[in-house]
């Protein structure tokens, strides 16, 4: 049974897609760019705020679907600069410890939605 997963403490859908999906004890989360979820705005302050915000609003889907960040399983970290790994990875890699962080890519794209620098999606179980 699919059951869909949103919140207002997370940036609405820019398009045709929710926040998160959950299926069964799975939850699949869309990927999230630096919007403020109030302004609709990306964050100023480049990578580092951009992915503050990221895992901010990431954290809020899941919170949503009663989760935390140690459900997550795998993440997907989209860059346009691949030589934005470390600034990301610092942030990013503070939501988990070394038990229980998920399998991960990061993968350098052209470009995002809204001209960002990183956007970020994940998997998780029950």
């Amino acid at each position: 049974m699919k059951k869909i997963i949103n919140t207002l403490k997370a940036p609405a859908p820019i398009g045709s897609y929710n926040q998160a999906i959950m299926v069964n004890d799975t939850l699949y989360l869309s990927g999230q760019i630096g919007l403020d979820p109030h302004s609709m705005r990306v964050v100023n302050g480049g990578v580092k705020e951009e992915t503050k915000q990221v895992m901010k609003n990431l954290k809020a889907v899941l919170e949503a679907a009663d989760m935390t960040f140690d459900n997550v399983i795998k993440s997907s970290i989209f860059l346009i600069n691949m030589s934005d790994f470390g600034k990301v990875n610092e942030i990013y890699g503070s939501y988990f410890s070394d038990e229980t962080s998920p399998a991960r890519e990061t993968i350098a794209v052209e470009a995002l939605p809204k001209n960002v620098r990183v956007e970020i999606s994940m998997l998780a179980i029950r």
